[in-house]
């Protein structure tokens, strides 16, 4: 039966998606924040309980891909076309109405970029571009400092132009060859995991600190600290 364990942490990954789909749709979107909060949380645990029960497979590999479609493809590019729409609506923009639906850029580079990691060997310890649980993160953490915004950025976030160009720098990075250290820990000693422990640790600081504001400075400090990383490693 423990071969079937990381699938059904997968599939937990997928149902809660869904269910970020239908907050969105209801444009509860900090509540869709939540679950795409937890389907990252499930992502990360089901490929570390497949290493630990050395239960990898095939038909497991595909199964992630096709759950994190839903819940880092076509969950934030809803969630953005909505954000897009409501910025439309409350800034009184006389913009066209089929503007929105640029956010779906995000959903279609999300399928591409999860159809090359699939066939690219080079990304089987590392990352090449933007993995699309980060890029999900960072959209979804925009409703939620806008809900507890105490660093005045509601003016900035609620800006379509802002939303767009967001997306467009997105939709760019997920398929960009841009090399990224995965967190994906084969021990827990400092060896070999440097890396990971400085950003997880920074990571929480920032969280502490700075609250949801902290998720895009967290995403910009794993670019930069990749790039010090590959530099280092040549």
């Amino acid at each position: 039966m423990k071969k079937h364990i990381p699938n059904f942490i997968t599939c937990l990954n997928l149902f809660c998606g869904c269910l970020a789909l239908v907050s969105v749709f209801q444009q509860e979107l900090t509540t869709a924040a939540g679950w795409v909060v937890v389907a990252a949380a499930l992502d990360f645990m089901d490929g570390m309980v497949a290493r630990v029960l050395n239960t990898y497979s095939e038909i497991g590999k595909q199964l992630d891909s096709l759950a994190d479609m839903v819940s880092f493809g076509v969950v934030p590019g809803a969630a953005m076309v909505q954000m897009i729409a409501i910025a439309i609506e409350k800034g009184g923009y006389d913009l066209p109405t089929f503007l929105p639906l640029a956010g779906f850029l995000i959903t279609v580079f999300s399928c591409i970029r999860l159809a090359k990691f699939n066939i690219d060997t080079r990304q089987i310890s590392s990352f090449i571009g933007v993995p699309t649980p980060a890029c999900t993160l960072f959209i979804m953490s925009l409703p939620l400092i806008l809900a507890n915004d105490d660093f005045g950025l509601s003016f900035l976030i609620m800006n379509p132009f802002v939303l767009l160009g967001i997306t467009v720098l997105f939709s760019y990075l997920l398929i960009a060859e841009l090399p990224l250290f995965a967190l994906k820990f084969k021990n827990m000693a400092w060896k070999g995991n440097q890396i990971r422990f400085i950003f997880m640790g920074l990571s929480i600081l920032f969280l502490a600190i700075l609250n949801f504001t902290a998720v895009p400075l967290n995403l910009a400090m794993y670019i930069i600290l990749s790039f010090f990383h590959k530099s280092s490693s040549l």
